[in-house]
């Protein structure tokens, strides 16, 4: 495939004006002291030089002027060193900008009566003895003996000014280390108080755990309920029987099912004794068990640096609230004397630990005949999480069933809807209220309501002049949607009129809008001015917040929460925000992203990204590296291809599930699960 089918839609960027040079600098820098030959004396300093030949004067040379050839009046020593009348220099510079000796330039034509009278001792006798000022012996060693004095007063002064500046640093030092030391003191005491309550967590799980299987060996041991006990179990393994089909039925491991039933469909005898197996002692399962828990142990050591960093920054967040609260014993410490904190980084450890990678469960093919570029620019679950839609420069929106796509093993997947557009699609939001209504928005600047059941448009928006990037409904209000445009526009529309209710006028391409879900009135932008401008839609005058970080275009913008905020750019990073206290809270690393649309998509604790080589990334909100990531044609036919020229174009999670859909540039759609 030539390089043009691979070559996706590029985020718009600012480019940024070279500053003007002031005139001044501009001549500073053209201007250089460069030799130059001595100009020629004038006729005035002939006649003057043959009028004192003339008179005989026997006059030293190195006291006269060499521009009047007089003793020299009021004498003023250039920086080349040499000496003129103050009156004679002046009137020169007047004209020239050079020394009239040696042709070096001269900064200013005005700093020479300003020189003089600035001019230092050190500099008037230097020119006095230059000048051949007669001075005795005795003189010489009274100014030595002054000169030395000096020397002597200013080494001392010097020597007590570096001891000052040591001793500062030091006590600077001192109360940064005894700052550190307190800090570090106060995170010890957090983490005995932590381990003291997480010790007495696990004695209670402990003696519950005994007191179950004391009270289970006692119900075993009672002749009456031994009689009960083969019945309870052909009972119970009944009942597993018949679930378990329809449990799979639901699940995502489609391939593996009827290997499971073969398993599940074994004799009764087997299944009794496994069971009564796991419940008196649970050592079949303990092996599984023991390979998890190993499992997560290594995940935590892999990130524990960045681990540490979420426990500590947690636990002193909820320690600072806890200080501002006063009946703090009551608000700050839960069950089984857990810290807020610690309740919520066990939170994150578990979520965390839990996945290590991405298994492809599905895929299927986004080519069409009739266009030779494939790259699906938006894809999206509907409401419920049925059906998902697809669209790109194919000029097509593709609606798919999510569970045939799952559990079908066609090689090729027809859509279930399928609407052709007159030009390139770049984003699609369906509406979350409205089941079969679902929003477009195309290269030409038209943002389009569709209705999937009758395959034709509700509204079409033609106010945007330039290429519309982004569109989106709002969770709140289901009648709105915002659309952001290569016109600086950001616009509000409302399905029952045809004309746009609101427009923010911006000073860079918009490459991404998104409605709070908690309230229609706040809506984010993604700018190419770097920038992330979060508004108040009550008051567009200014925007409520401006989330600056970012070193190139902020290319998507998407809400984890009512709250938290993370943004995608193409200097390769993701970045979350509160929007709520106007902060920044992470950076993300991991992926690479310079000049194209990757896609990205959140859930309530995870953010996955695409990313420029062919790849898939998955953060968890409160760890700055990846925990799982998913190279496309790692495991298929794919992989012979050249995977370096292709990229991630689109993800979207299926709510806050562990799946996802990805679409690449290349036209493949991969189902992913997060897998331990």
């Amino acid at each position: 495939m030539g390089e043009s089918s691979v070559l996706g839609a590029v985020v718009p960027t600012v480019k940024s004006e070279a500053p003007e040079e002031p005139v001044a600098a501009a001549q500073e820098l053209q201007v250089q002291p460069t030799p130059q030959p001595a100009p020629e004396l004038g006729a005035e300093v002939a006649e003057a030089e043959a009028a004192g030949e003339r008179g005989g004067d026997e006059v030293d040379r190195d006291f006269l002027c060499p521009v009047c050839m007089q003793i020299i009046k009021d004498a003023f020593l250039t920086a080349c060193g040499h000496s003129f009348c103050y009156m004679c220099i002046a009137t020169h510079l007047q004209n020239k900008s050079d020394c009239p000796c040696c042709g070096h330039y001269l900064l200013t034509k005005t700093s020479a009566r300003q020189i003089a009278k600035t001019a230092s001792p050190f500099e008037r006798l230097r020119q006095a003895l230059q000048q051949g000022c007669e001075v005795s012996l005795k003189e010489v060693d009274s100014l030595l003996s002054l000169l030395s004095e000096k020397k002597r007063k200013m080494e001392q002064e010097e020597a007590e000014t570096n001891l000052q500046i040591m001793h500062e640093f030091l006590h600077c030092l001192r109360k940064k280390k005894l700052e550190e030391l307190n800090e570090i003191q106060a995170d010890l005491q957090y983490i005995k108080e932590d381990i003291s309550s997480v010790e007495k967590n696990r004695i209670s799980l402990y003696r519950a755990r005994q007191r179950y299987s004391s009270n289970l060996k006692m119900l075993m041991d009672d002749p009456n309920s031994k009689s009960a006990w083969p019945s309870f179990i052909d009972k119970r393994s009944s009942n597993i029987m018949s679930i378990v089909p329809s449990e799979q039925g639901k699940s995502i491991m489609a391939p593996g099912c009827s290997q499971n039933r073969k398993a599940d469909a074994k004799g009764p005898a087997s299944s009794q004794m496994l069971q009564r197996k796991d419940v008196c002692s649970g050592s079949d399962s303990h092996g599984t068990q023991s390979a998890v828990s190993v499992a997560r142990k290594r995940r935590v050591h892999a990130q524990f640096n960045d681990l540490q960093e979420c426990y500590l920054q947690k636990r002193r967040n909820w320690a600072r609230q806890a200080q501002k609260q006063v009946e703090r014993d009551t608000i700050a410490v839960n069950r089984e004397g857990y810290h807020a904190g610690l309740e919520e980084f066990q939170s994150v450890l578990s979520t965390f630990t839990r996945y290590s990678r991405l298994r492809v469960i599905a895929e299927l093919r986004h080519g069409d005949l009739f266009h030779s570029t494939n790259i699906v620019s938006s894809i999206e679950f509907d409401r419920d999480d049925e059906l998902f839609a697809t669209a790109g420069v194919s000029r097509r929106i593709k609606v798919f069933e999510f569970s045939s796509v799952v559990n079908e093993t066609a090689d090729v997947q027809c859509p279930v809807v399928e609407m052709s557009t007159r030009s390139k699609l770049s984003c699609l939001s369906w509406n979350k209220y409205t089941k079969n209504h679902i929003a477009s928005s195309d290269y030409d600047g038209i943002v389009t309501v569709w209705d999937v059941t009758t395959r034709q448009s509700v509204m079409e928006y033609e106010e945007h002049e330039k290429r519309a990037w982004s569109v989106d409904f709002s969770r709140t209000e289901p009648s709105m949607l915002v659309s952001g445009s290569d016109d600086c526009k950001v616009k509000i529309w409302c399905t029952k009129q045809e004309a746009s209710v609101l427009s923010i006028d911006m000073k860079a391409n918009i490459c991404s809008v998104k409605y709070n879900p908690g309230s229609s009135n706040y809506v984010a932008v993604g700018s190419a001015d770097h920038q992330v401008h979060y508004y108040d839609l009550r008051n567009v005058s200014q925007p409520l917040h401006v989330f600056s970080g970012h070193r190139k275009a902020v290319s998507y913008v998407k809400f984890l929460s009512n709250n938290e905020l993370a943004s995608a750019s193409t200097d390769s990073t993701l970045r979350l925000w509160d929007v709520k206290e106007n902060l920044p809270l992470r950076t993300f690393r991991g992926h690479k992203n310079e000049k194209n649309f990757v896609g990205l998509t959140v859930n309530s604790d995870y953010i996955a990204c695409g990313s420029e080589t062919n790849e898939v990334f998955v953060y968890h909100k409160a760890i700055s590296r990846p925990a799982a990531w998913h190279r496309f044609g790692s495991d298929s036919d794919e992989a012979d291809d050249d995977g370096g020229s292709y990229f991630i174009s689109s993800v979207c999670w299926k709510n806050d599930s562990p799946t996802m859909l990805t679409a690449n540039s290349q036209g493949t759609i991969k189902v992913l699960v997060l897998a331990a």
